[in-house]
């Protein structure tokens, strides 16, 4: 049951994108029947992402593009493989496209940066200011900008959240994909979180979808009684694999967006996933009719969901607090 919306924006789009640029290198706008086209680039799968570009594609429409009617998309996956990102942002530029939509993470949103000057609307969950992609959160000064979610700086928190779900938790997990540029810091964040809550933490990597398996094995071998998910595409990706290997050995997690409690994760603490990329979406279609990313601010949620499945709580034979439930933005029945 949500409680109550949570996601307010910061900021708008002003000004206009400077008639010059549109001759440059594939900003030309196409005048076909059926409008402009658009590159959509994540280093995630299609076939379990689809939800995020279906979402992209509402914003698109709430800003007046219809894909089939005008405007057309240019799809790219890396499915993984954070190497293939720069060969396929180069694809998109090759294609002609107006904008880039670099989804996912920061390695997505630096592949599409350097292919080229296109206008570029990125999603991320770190600070593009400390990774380069924009001069500052306010006037982003290039062709680049876009929605930051800052989950790497809320690790703290959702190991705090852990904690009170799951009181007698003590050695944590760091599920981490190193790399992922904004791993470091998430994972220092949640690492001085839990000190200063006395649990124990331990790293543990798993760099692709491959990887995960063996994780699981050292998460088991170093006597883990929990784990912590971070923010990262691939990761979400796999969430059915995470989930179920939870249920099995009966572990708390804490996991960064609500879907994985809808998967039947334990709990989530983070912004909505998709109210990000509806946001890529509108920015995208300003800047088709005329914006210019460098004065559009970096978008930002001013408010994070805690989403907690009941039942599953229930499963692991934890007795949750009414001071829990009653702070939960969704329960999950």
């Amino acid at each position: 049951m949500r409680r109550r919306e949570f996601i307010t924006l910061l900021g708008g789009a002003a000004a206009t994108w400077p008639l010059g640029v549109q001759a440059q290198q594939g900003t030309g706008l196409s005048q076909a029947a059926n409008g402009p086209l658009v590159g959509f680039l994540n280093s995630a799968s299609p076939d379990t992402y689809r939800f995020n570009a279906n979402s992209f594609r509402e914003g698109l429409a709430q800003a007046g593009f219809v894909e089939g009617r005008n405007v057309r998309i240019e799809e790219r996956w890396a499915k993984g493989d954070y190497q293939a990102l720069p060969g396929l942002a180069a694809e998109l530029v090759a294609k002609g496209v107006a904008a880039i939509a670099a989804t996912g993470d920061v390695a997505s949103a630096r592949a599409a940066q350097q292919a080229g000057k296109i206008p570029v609307v990125f999603t991320i969950g770190s600070d593009p200011v400390r990774f380069g992609l924009v001069a500052s959160l306010n006037r982003p000064g290039g062709h680049v900008t876009g929605v930051s979610l800052l989950t790497s700086m809320i690790g703290a928190k959702r190991i705090e959240l852990l904690r009170q779900v799951a009181p007698k938790v003590s050695r944590v997990a760091l599920v981490m994909n190193p790399n992922n540029p904004s791993a470091a810091a998430e994972q220092a964040d949640a690492e001085e979180g839990a000190r200063k809550l006395g649990l124990e933490t331990i790293a543990i990597n798993a760099g692709n979808a491959n990887e995960l398996d063996s994780a699981f094995e050292k998460l088991l071998g170093a006597k883990a009684d929990a784990f912590f998910i971070a923010t990262d595409p691939i990761l979400l990706d796999r969430r059915e694999q995470i989930v179920s290997f939870a249920e099995r050995h009966g572990l708390p997690a804490v996991y960064f967006v609500r879907q994985f409690a809808v998967a039947g994760g334990l709990l989530s603490y983070g912004p909505s996933i998709s109210w990000m990329y509806r946001q890529a979406g509108l920015y995208v279609g300003q800047i088709l009719k005329g914006a210019n990313p460098a004065e559009m601010p970096v978008m930002q949620p001013t408010q994070f969901e805690f989403v907690l499945n009941l039942k599953t709580a229930r499963a692991l034979g934890l007795n949750l607090q009414p001071t829990v439930l009653a702070t939960a933005d969704e329960v999950i029945e």
